[in-house]
């Protein structure tokens, strides 16, 4: 079993190295197939051991090898394969199998083919870092990772001034996170003297309940989540990183990286659980968060910011859960979200290679009879992200709600808002894609045409996981045990029980049929304004009151930039005035009077034997003179 293990983790390192160094001379075809076989074959690896596994099996720890002691901490780079590690395994390879393979038909004409395919395998390899880590320190090298490939493929087509700077723009902003990150890490360690997770679970319990100390951690760990995962005030950098070609906004942006933050939380769960404070904090974060980006996402008109908005708002879900201490259904959204997220990004990158590029949703419009596959699959994605009865999107989302509802009315109401905005730009943006007129150039009409098998492929195979996704974890008013497997299968890594306030039976029911009615309302309503009214998206200058608001992103980006980013350069530009002022003159006096003293010594070395004498015989004056004086 240890042998496996390594193997899921090499495999895709394998590809990476084999692309990076050789696909450059090789055919495109075997480099994607390549790449993606490692993958895929990672997969099947993580579902054999799946299968090995029992909802109470005991973690296993795959020690690789000693990596170094200090003051009594010993670190070991090694691997722990559990309950959730195993989830995260399979949502990674899974889905990044199939976008792999997605991969090599969209990028097929891309002379840099082979990197682009090498940085993905990258990617994938340290993503499962992340996740199959036995410690932090592993964790934190995998975060780190993903990282840097996020800001390699978010500027992959660098020779756009725009797509470099949204990729540096990523990195800035999730190193401010990866700061608190390390220091919580550190933390953990000075007080725990440990920095495997079962150490430090064993020894939380030295923590006393919402302490100053543990209150510091889990706030610490918490930042390094926001900026992972995109929460307010530190995702900005989500909705720029769609400049990266579309495969990359499904893998990184919606399934996996931005889940990061989940992860952690959850794989902390024995300190957050202790600390009350920071998980009240993550509640109001998550719940602001999903807010802000639903309401911005309401009349954005990039197909791809849509979604990029909708993946915030979304993970504000998560964090919602997690704030309340619901961390199964908070994965369970997470798993969900992967599927229909994914699903919904391909779809997108689908409608951008038919229309040539084109990603304003102002310009498409009567796409429905030309690339059938795409459509109907995109809409399937729809109806589970907007919470179609039944679908993955819709239990899952039912969860959070009902769990808000136990911790408060109000968190649901504003919960069941998010919910409706939801469902108004994702049908929104589907009607506006699909339906009515085809709005774009008689160019892009002639060129129109259904994507290859190799991209409608994976569409069918997450089409059919968001439909059927949601049974994974049926709802709990259906009953437990046999119900509720992914509940059963995660309930071994908890260390506390987290006391959730539980809903009467009508109540959850009379919620369930109100969040179902205002599903369908909301689909009447914005069909009855796209399609039997033939409304269409206005220009940007034309919007008004909120939605000028909602299409200008609440102006954030201009806050941002006239705050943080003009004080910055300003202090860059102070800082270089200094430097040439100041510094640079300071340094050049000194090499100037070392130039001049070095010319005047050069005058006295002449090769005079007399002056030699004489400056000899000058010298020993004045040294018999000070002594002199001295005496």
């Amino acid at each position: 079993m240890e042998n496996l293990v390594y193997a899921i983790i090499l495999l895709p390192l394998a590809g990476f190295l084999f692309n990076g160094l050789f696909g450059k001379k090789l055919p495109k075809m075997l480099v994607g197939t390549v790449a993606t076989a490692v993958v895929f074959a990672s997969f099947i690896i993580a579902l054999s051991l799946f299968f090995k596994f029992e909802a109470d099996s005991q973690p296993l720890i795959v020690r690789a090898f000693e990596w170094f002691r200090i003051s009594g901490i010993q670190v070991n780079f090694g691997f722990q394969i559990d309950q959730l590690s195993l989830m995260m395994v399979m949502i990674i390879t899974g889905i990044g199998s199939l976008i792999h393979l997605y991969s090599i038909g969209y990028m097929a004409t891309d002379e840099g083919f082979h990197k682009f395919f090498s940085y993905l395998n990258l990617f994938i390899f340290m993503m499962l870092l992340l996740v199959m880590g036995s410690n932090y320190l592993i964790l934190f090298i995998g975060w780190e990772g993903v990282g840097l490939c996020s800001y390699l493929l978010i500027g992959f087509w660098y020779k756009n001034k725009e797509y470099g700077a949204a990729a540096r723009k990523a990195f800035i902003m999730n190193r401010i996170g990866d700061l608190g990150m390390i220091i919580g890490i550190l933390m953990i360690a000075a007080q725990t003297n440990a920095i495997d997770y079962l150490s430090v679970a064993q020894i939380s319990g030295k923590f006393e309940l919402d302490s100053t100390i543990i209150i510091f951690i889990t706030a610490s760990l918490f930042i390094g989540a926001v900026g992972k995962s995109a929460q307010i005030p530190l995702f900005t950098w989500l909705p720029d990183a769609m400049a990266g070609p579309t495969p990359v906004s499904a893998l990184i942006h919606a399934a996996t990286m931005v889940t990061a933050g989940i992860y952690l939380i959850v794989r902390s769960n024995f300190l957050f659980s202790l600390a009350p404070t920071t998980m009240d904090a993550i509640l109001f974060i998550g719940l602001l968060t999903a807010l802000v980006a639903a309401f911005i996402g309401l009349r954005q008109n990039d197909i791809k910011k849509v979604l990029a908005y909708s993946t915030v708002s979304q993970l504000g879900f998560m964090f919602v859960a997690v704030g309340i201490g619901a961390y199964t259904v908070a994965m369970f959204h997470l798993l969900t979200h992967a599927f229909f997220k994914a699903l919904l990004f391909l779809g997108s990158g689908s409608v951008i290679h038919a229309m040539s590029g084109e990603q304003d949703m102002r310009f498409m419009g009567g796409l429905k009879k030309k690339i059938p596959i795409t459509h109907i699959t995109f809409f399937i994605g729809t109806l589970a992200i907007s919470g179609f009865p039944f679908f993955s999107g819709m239990i899952s989302k039912d969860e959070i709600l009902a769990n808000a509802f136990g911790k408060s009315p109000y968190v649901w109401v504003i919960l069941f808002i998010i919910a409706a905005m939801t469902a108004i730009y994702m049908f929104r943006a589907y009607y506006l894609t699909f339906h009515g007129e085809f709005r774009g150039t008689d160019e892009q009409k002639s060129h129109l045409h259904e994507s290859p098998l190799s991209m409608t492929i994976p569409l069918m195979v997450l089409a059919g996981l968001s439909i059927i996704g949601g049974f994974i974890n049926l709802p709990h008013f259906i009953g437990q045990g046999n119900y509720a497997k992914l509940a059963d299968w995660l309930q071994i890594i908890y260390v506390y029980d987290v006391e959730l306030a539980e809903v009467p039976f009508m109540t959850e029911m009379i919620l369930l049929g109100l969040t179902v009615l205002m599903f369908f309302v909301v689909w009447f309503v914005v069909k009855n304004i796209y399609v039997d009214k033939k409304k269409m998206a206005s220009p940007d200058e034309n919007y008004t009151g909120w939605e000028k608001l909602s299409n200008r992103k609440l102006y954030i980006d201009e806050l941002n930039n006239a705050t943080f980013v003009k004080f910055i350069e300003g202090l860059g530009v102070g800082g270089n005035m200094f430097d040439k002022g100041v510094l640079k003159r300071f340094v050049d006096y000194i090499g100037t009077g070392a130039e001049d003293s070095g010319r005047a010594a050069k005058k006295l070395q002449n090769g005079n034997v007399e002056n030699y004498v004489l400056i000899m015989s000058l010298a020993i004056g004045i040294i018999l003179f000070v002594n002199f004086i001295l005496q």
